[in-house]
């Protein structure tokens, strides 16, 4: 949201400069992420003063040309050659000097240098009005009738104002400060000066017979709606004033009935429009919702489609505007208006919001009414509106000021207790002190006890609804530097931190994935309804959002894979094939049953990898990446996470054509395994990928920063191997828990090194070749115990698995 500083200063007459009321606003919650300065023309005139043409002379070397000498205020005379055919001794003249750069109407700017032109010395410029950016006119210099002083700056002359263009981050919630006088209100609760709102007491209604009926049929959508008729204005150029005022908060200048109505908009923060009256067909304004199917062209162009949810304003043959969000092409403002209709109401922010969203239109208009508007702004904005168009446009205001408010909006109230005020700052305030701050906010105190108060709250603040909201109110007026820290916080008391930092690990997780190639996404958490259902997730089990911007992001996601697969889906169809990429996220679920509905969500880790493995160099050939792959980086992510006793088994699950579970004290800690190609059909990915899943809650829950070390064995370690034949169904995993059950003292290491399948082996039959390393702390191993070892796990082989020993 932009601010123009010049324009606050004329509703609060506060005493900070610019830079000084950006940090006021941002310690009140209003941060300003920008400050920037807006010169009224390029340049400012910085360097132009008024001079006084002492003596005019024909130069000696050109008939064209004079040369003057020029008082500027300075201790000697200017020389400056000038060309001119209007210059002469006597006149004020706008006067560049030397090192001044000009801004001119068209071209470039350049700078002003000392110089010799037809060998006479030249030092600065005469300047004409488009010259320095001031108009179109290059007849002659410009010729002043003033006595200012000589020397007096050109910006002074012309009464150039400079202003600032404060941007302003606002949160959702502060729907009340998205205006100047908004933020004017906040200005006032922090340095206790008032706001002056231009006066309307001169507003009147005309004698002027009212032409337009009104009609508001739909009262939920639309409670207060108020209407005016000014008859024989004329559309015209805005005053400068308007137009600085609109320039310095980036809205382009149209016209002076336009700009009003951008004006009334964001000096005041109430949306208005303004129609041809001549255009409303039959003379009649009617409020309501039409039929579905029924279609309206807007200002931009566009035919919509309302859907029958939609707020229209209309007349007698149909919509011709679409109710706070945008107005209709048919029935604008145009160079030959001549009478309009002002509309000026409050509407059902959630109608607005459904309907911005629908159509995908942001306007200033929707974006301040699906926020809240204030319910009683809407007489005094469209007096002042009036009185702008008579002022800037003319014409008769009519005898007849419609409203239709039917039911009163109240303020609605508030009980918040002095302990919790206290509790929730952190520190105990004077009572005093805070029933000042909140009546400065426009909160009023209906009772106060020695326990607490109880508060109306106007309208306009939706985001004041609760205590706590009160308390926040109370301490960002207050200050949040001025809480001061507990003793009880220190930086050396270290007892009661936690002994895991999830950031930390996080950190450290990510520096090992990146290190291997990995990089780090970040997705959207709110997806389509279907994705969750390619999953096996049934409606009643996803989470919805209440208010979804579109239906295709309108529930929270159950896993992070096709986020990921889109992401992935992005790139290769950019021709970045070969991707290892990982996310931290959330994913979200809720069961439902005899006990009613629970709601669940947590953090996981998902890993993805697709294409080759590596990228193709002379010393490597590039090959396609496997499971083994991915399994490599879990591995080394649960191995950082110091997971020990972890188990394995098939995975069997909706996501994977293959995988396996990794198991920690009988729960699932992580998943990895193939996609679907039927997953990868419906994100769009025409190549392998496989995935992994780390439950990070789980994860740091068992993590633990302990270290133990043990002295590095003295006696060698042993090696046999044994060739196994087993069944096709029993994996490498099943051979190492085995053996690692089956002799849990001298056995320190089992690795697969060949696996081999043939018709000689016999059908559903493969053969591992797999090493086991032995070694005792205590002494060197001997034969016997290290045959009675590897026999006991061959007979554990043959009994368990089924192996037949290839000897």
């Amino acid at each position: 949201m932009l601010i123009s500083y010049n324009a606050l200063k004329s509703l609060i007459d506060f005493p900070q400069n610019p830079e000084e009321l950006s940090a006021l606003l941002t310690s009140t919650g209003l941060e300003v992420e920008g400050l920037n300065e807006v010169l009224p023309v390029p340049g400012g005139l910085a360097g132009l003063v008024i001079g006084e043409v002492k003596t005019c002379e024909p130069h000696p070397n050109a008939d064209k040309l004079k040369c003057t000498t020029v008082d500027v205020g300075a201790a000697e005379l200017l020389s400056i050659v000038c060309g001119a055919p209007n210059v002469a001794a006597g006149q004020k003249v706008i006067v560049a000097t030397v090192g001044t750069t000009l801004y001119p109407t068209e071209g470039d700017s350049f700078q002003i240098k000392k110089s010799k032109i037809r060998g006479e010395v030249s030092e600065g410029m005469i300047c004409a009005e488009d010259e320095i950016g001031l108009g179109q006119s290059h007849a002659g210099i410009m010729v002043l009738d003033t006595n200012k002083p000589n020397g007096t700056s050109a910006a002074d002359y012309f009464n150039l104002k400079t202003d600032y263009c404060i941007e302003i981050g606002l949160t959702p919630n502060r729907a009340d400060a998205a205006s100047h006088f908004g933020v004017a209100r906040d200005i006032r609760a922090i340095t206790n000066k008032g706001i002056t709102l231009p006066a309307v007491d001169s507003f009147s209604t005309g004698t002027a017979e009212n032409t337009i009926k009104l009609k508001v049929e739909n009262t939920e959508a639309c409670p207060r709606f108020c209407g005016l008729e000014i008859i024989g204005v004329v559309v015209k150029e805005s005053p400068q004033w308007l137009k600085d005022f609109l320039g310095t908060i980036g809205v382009n200048s149209i016209n002076n009935l336009v700009d009003i109505s951008n004006y009334i908009c964001h000096y005041l923060g109430q949306p208005m429009h303004i129609f041809d009256a001549d255009k409303i067909r039959g003379q009649e304004i009617i409020v309501k919702a039409p039929q579905k199917g029924t279609k309206i062209k807007t200002l931009d162009g566009l035919e919509r489609e309302l859907n029958g949810n939609d707020l229209a304003i209309c007349d007698a043959e149909g919509p011709i505007g679409i109710a706070g969000v945008f107005g209709g092409e048919d029935s604008g403002v145009t160079e030959d208006t001549t009478n309009v209709f002002l509309e000026v109401a409050y509407f059902n922010p959630d109608w607005v919001r459904g309907t911005a969203t629908r159509h995908s239109l942001k306007t200033d208009a929707s974006f301040r009414y699906e926020r809240g508007t204030d319910p009683n702004m809407p007489p005094y904005a469209i007096k002042s509106a009036a009185l702008l168009v008579k002022e800037l446009a003319g014409g008769e205001i009519c005898n007849e000021l419609f409203e239709n408010y039917p039911v009163e909006i109240k303020n609605h109230e508030v009980n918040v207790k002095f302990k919790n005020i206290d509790r929730l700052l952190g520190k105990k305030l004077p009572k005093e002190l805070i029933v000042d701050i909140l009546q400065k906010l426009d909160i009023s105190v209906e009772t106060q006890t020695e326990e607490g108060l109880s508060l109306s709250v106007p309208p306009y603040r939706v985001d004041v609804t609760r205590e706590a909201d009160v308390v926040e109110e109370i301490l960002r007026i207050y200050g949040f530097d001025n809480i001061e820290l507990s003793e009880n916080l220190s930086s050396d008391y270290l007892s009661d931190f936690p002994k895991v930092e999830p950031d930390l690990q996080r950190l450290k997780v990510s520096e090992l994935l990146a290190g291997n190639g990995f990089f780090e996404v970040q997705n959207l958490s709110i997806v389509k309804p279907s994705q969750n259902a390619v999953l096996g997730d049934a409606e009643e089990t996803q989470v919805k959002l209440l208010n979804p911007l579109t239906e295709d992001l309108s529930v929270m996601r159950n896993s992070l894979l096709f986020s990921g697969l889109q992401t992935l889906a992005y790139n290769i169809n950019r021709r970045s094939k070969d991707l290892k990429i990982y996310e931290f996220g959330r994913v979200y679920g809720k069961k439902v049953n005899e006990n009613g509905t629970k709601y669940f969500d947590k953090q996981v880790l998902g890993l993805w990898i697709t294409g080759n493995a590596e990228a193709e160099s002379w010393q490597v050939k590039s090959t396609k990446a496997t499971f083994f792959d991915l399994k490599y980086a879990l591995t080394k992510v649960l191995a950082g996470m110091k997971l020990n006793g972890l188990t394995t088994d098939e995975a069997v699950e909706a996501r994977f054509e293959y995988g396996i579970n990794y198991k920690l004290n009988n729960k699932i800690i992580a998943v990895a395994g193939k996609v679907k190609s039927s997953h990868l059909k419906y994100a769009g990915v025409k190549q392998d990928v496989f995935y992994a899943e780390v439950d990070w809650e789980y994860a740091l829950k068992k993590y633990t920063p302990e270290v133990s070390f043990v002295e590095i064995p003295k006696f060698p370690a042993v090696r046999r191997d044994l060739s196994l034949v087993l069944n096709k169904e029993v994996g490498f995993d099943q051979i190492k828990n085995v053996a690692e059950q089956t002799e849990r003292k001298l056995l320190t290491g089992v690795n697969v090194f060949d696996i081999y399948e043939g018709e000689n082996l016999g059908a559903g039959k493969k053969s591992y070749s797999v090493s086991f390393t032995l070694q005792d702390p205590n002494k060197t191993l001997n034969d016997k115990a290290i045959d009675k070892t590897m026999s006991r796990l061959i007979q554990v082989f043959e009994s368990e698995l089924g192996a037949e020993i290839r000897r």
